[in-house]
């Protein structure tokens, strides 16, 4: 049998480089325009993704992309930019506008390349002409602790910004716009990835304000005028200012999860991906795949052991205590709580983009002795959990995951493997 903590990193570590930019982007490369070639963007893989495209690209070309801070890697033509992500800040601010200003102006025989990954909501902040920089900031950090989902966030960003819901896209006309993607959000829809800058947006001002009070968040009074009286609203299907932009989806987590799952059937162990898009609060979902794993292990069922459970998506946490967080650490803490020591169950999950939640720590290791250890450094791994503290506890036990940043994001990576 292989070695379970060492076959999961090489899972994790494989999943990661099917996303990376020099595999994927190549092959979506549009044919050059007879005008100018513009690149924009933003996201965790934007900086990546220019580098790869200045390499394989045979003309001229100039641009901005906005990555997070130690994202950025050295380009030629290309502009890289660093700003602050989950909270926008000054940065972000500032690179969006000159986006904007870059894109005026083009004729219908030029070519914008936007490279777009997950990040770009905060990294690509320009709010609406009604708020400024302090509100955007303050809405952004309540939603990152209310629970929302990921496209629920989204909708809110996109109704306050003068950049998203289609809005970029909308300002390059009559240029040509392709959009490459690297997914990070489940189902793939571009309208969610970095809030759609360059996608039409079938949601509206009146669902952002049902999401707002559906968290219970307080917005200032300019913040509910906007949305009450329509004046945010995104770029919708059948805008003709759009008529000339295209999506190219270039990465998602499903290809990610499949090159995770051949890394474990080649090591001998049989691998089955539950889903790529899994939501909803981390700790139920640790729960509900603690209780698949334990009929695995007890009955056969669904899959004979050994196996290996994948899943990706993107979980959300409610803040309850004061701990540092993470999404995959609270998944991890949550079904090691639940599993409580079962012989022969182990885990990891990380996020693809080497950061959970605002650590720079990627996730976690799990193994069947995790709580008695625990238990014996004086950690109780309940107290832990309702402290939202799943990256103390398991940077004590020496079980983080640390990789540094791996230049993409396509989201979650669960794994659970079943030896026996």
């Amino acid at each position: 049998m292989s070695d379970p903590r060492k076959l999961l990193r090489q899972m994790f570590d494989a999943a990661v480089e099917a996303a990376q930019s020099s595999h994927c982007l190549p092959p979506h490369l549009p044919a050059p325009p007879t005008g100018r070639t513009l690149v924009i963007g933003a996201g965790k893989a934007s900086a990546e993704m220019a580098r790869v495209l200045e390499q394989h690209w045979p003309g001229e070309l100039s641009g901005l992309v906005v990555t997070r801070y130690g994202y950025a890697v050295p380009c030629e033509r290309i502009e890289i930019v660093e700003a602050a992500h989950p909270v926008p800040d000054q940065a972000g601010l500032a690179a969006a506008r000159r986006i904007l200003a870059m894109v005026a102006g083009l004729t219908a025989d030029d070519l914008v390349i936007c490279l777009i990954s997950g990040g770009g909501s905060s990294l690509l902040v320009l709010p609406d002409d009604a708020l400024d920089l302090a509100v955007k900031q303050d809405i952004n950090k309540a939603l990152l602790t209310s629970g929302a989902t990921i496209s629920e966030m989204n909708c809110v960003r996109r109704h306050l910004s003068a950049i998203k819901g289609g809005r970029l896209a909308a300002a390059c006309h009559p240029a040509r716009v392709v959009t490459l993607l690297i997914s990070d959000v489940p189902g793939d829809d571009p309208a969610d990835i970095a809030s759609g800058p360059t996608t039409a947006d079938r949601t509206t001002c009146a669902d952002a304000l049902a999401i707002l009070a559906r968290y219970a968040i307080a917005v200032p009074e300019q913040v509910r005028a906007l949305l009450e009286s329509g004046r945010g609203e995104s770029v919708k299907p059948g805008d003709a200012r759009l008529a000339n932009s295209e999506t190219r989806m270039i990465a998602t987590p499903q290809m990610a999860l499949e090159a995770a799952a051949a890394v474990a059937r080649a090591a001998g162990v049989p691998a089955y991906i539950l889903g790529d898009s899994i939501e909803g609060e981390a700790r139920e979902v640790g729960i509900v795949m603690a209780g698949i794993a334990l009929q695995v292990t007890r009955r056969g069922q669904p899959f004979a052991p050994p196996c290996i459970l994948l899943s990706g998506g993107e979980t959300t946490v409610t803040v309850r205590g004061g701990g540092r967080g993470g999404r995959n650490v609270e998944f991890l803490l949550s079904l090691g709580v639940a599993l409580n020591g079962q012989a022969g169950i182990h885990a990891m999950a990380c996020d693809t983009d080497g950061v959970d939640g605002q650590e720079d720590i990627a996730g976690a290791y799990l193994a069947p002795d995790t709580l008695a250890r625990a238990w014996a450094h004086g950690i109780k791994p309940r107290d832990s959990l309702a402290n939202n503290d799943g990256h103390g506890f398991f940077q004590v036990l020496g079980d983080s995951v640390i990789c540094g940043p791996t230049l993409t994001n396509v989201n979650d990576f669960r794994a659970i493997f079943i030896t026996a």
